[in-house]
């Protein structure tokens, strides 16, 4: 492996390592979201702890994470082949959900590997948008309309004939539904915190 994929596999880890939720609750707030609601880093539990504003900019900014990571081999070499955009996407997917920068405590990985797709295949990304509020009107669980966009995604891929998006989806999708371990286990209990916005 060159140098420069070590450069941007490493890149790639730090962006996904910014814990934005952590940021915004700690200096918009004064609060360790880590220590409410969920306890996750992630997005959902911005909005729940932290409320509309500040859950919509982490979701944002944990989005361009992941596009900022996959579009690392683009910006630092042109020449390296496509594959490389996602691998470097799944590798700020895993500092999303591991971050150096905030004691490997981190999110769930959906915004951040939405953002990966986002530059790989915009409109698959909006069509995983349009899945994901569908589901989130009929069920008002973000955590089943993030692991049922994420199933939607890697059906997707199988017509797509792209061997590495169909690859680095399943790990991404694996991922979804490890760190939603327990949301299942809530969602079958019907104990599952449900959305009161939508």
């Amino acid at each position: 492996m060159s140098f420069l994929l070590i450069l941007v596999l490493i890149l790639a880890y730090l962006i996904g390592s910014i814990p934005f939720g952590l940021i915004v609750g700690k200096i918009g707030y004064g609060i360790d979201i880590r220590e409410h609601g969920s306890g996750n880093l992630g997005a959902t539990n911005t909005f729940r702890v932290l409320g509309k504003k500040a859950g919509l900019f982490v979701t944002v900014a944990d989005i361009l994470k992941g596009t900022l990571a996959a579009s690392l081999p683009v910006l630092l070499s042109g020449d390296l082949h496509q594959a490389w955009t996602l691998i470097a996407g799944m590798v700020a997917a895993v500092g999303h959900m591991y971050p150096i920068f905030a004691g490997f405590r981190g999110g769930k990985a959906v915004a951040t590997s939405g953002g990966v797709l986002l530059f790989y295949s915009p409109l698959l990304f909006l069509s995983m948008l349009a899945v994901f509020f569908l589901v989130l009107y009929v069920s008002k669980y973000v955590s089943l309309s993030s692991m049922v966009t994420a199933l939607y995604t890697l059906v997707y891929t199988i017509f797509t004939g792209d061997a590495a998006l169909m690859i680095i989806v399943a790990i991404l999708a694996t991922f979804v539904f490890y760190r939603h371990r327990a949301n299942i286990k809530r969602i079958f209990n019907k104990t599952e915190p449900k959305v009161k916005w939508l």
